[in-house]
């Protein structure tokens, strides 16, 4: 490991999370706005679901490191909320297991410390047409609708509220644009470098109206090496 030792935030979730470092990505806007005073760490697995992150979570996040994060921000539900396939296989967790697994989650992170935070992500709106033009095979008969992931949403933000968690509800953010659909994906499902613009927005509004102590916003956090270099 390298020093100096600097806040840690990770971002935990599916292929939303794995590919936020491309296009323009969100996970490399945050990295950017961050420079020097946190480590942005990229955990994003390409069709997971809630099921598949609850069984690796203790891997993911031990409890016995040296250092934990100070923020974990979550997405998973997309998968989640695809159609179920005639043959049990495929991503879909049905909704009230969805809504259990991500209960246990949060748990399970707000354990790690004192001064872990957590942010979840909702699941984003997809774009129907856009997903039947991108994909084929498996990815595509499973199915995945706006409806459903508005749904499964929904059933996050509950949870959220419930929990005292904070929450970005990208189900909406992502639609209050009047052209999201075209504008906000590369293939209906992951974002252009338009929607993260979006997610990176949501989430520094997050960050900065939190009462956390210290404050995770990226104006309020100190500068590594602020100080000029000597004449």
């Amino acid at each position: 490991m390298v020093g100096p030792e600097r806040p840690q935030f990770v971002l935990f979730g599916s292929s939303i999370v794995q590919f936020s470092f491309s296009n323009g990505g969100w996970g490399a806007s945050l990295a950017d706005l961050y420079a020097r005073k946190a480590d942005i760490i990229l955990r994003g697995y390409s069709r997971w679901n809630s099921r598949r992150a609850l069984e690796v979570l203790e891997k993911v996040f031990p409890k016995d490191a040296a250092t934990q994060p100070s923020l974990v921000i979550v997405y998973f539900g997309g998968n989640d909320s695809m159609r179920a396939h005639p043959s049990g296989l495929g991503p879909q967790v049905p909704l009230p297991e969805y809504i259990e697994n991500m209960r246990k989650i949060a748990i399970y992170l707000k354990s790690l410390s004192n001064c872990t935070r957590v942010i979840f992500l909702s699941a984003p709106p997809v774009n129907e047409e856009k997903i039947r033009e991108s994909f084929s095979g498996q990815f595509r008969d499973l199915g995945r609708t706006n409806e459903a992931c508005r749904v499964y949403s929904v059933a996050c933000l509950e949870l959220c509220r419930e929990m005292n968690i904070k929450a970005v509800d990208l189900w909406t953010a992502i639609q209050k644009r009047d052209d999201w659909a075209a504008a906000c994906f590369t293939d209906g499902v992951h974002f252009s470098s338009e929607g993260s613009k979006i997610v990176v927005e949501e989430i520094s509004r997050v960050l900065k109206e939190a009462d956390w102590e210290p404050s995770l916003y990226w104006e309020s956090m100190p500068t590594e090496f602020g100080e000029d270099s000597p004449c």
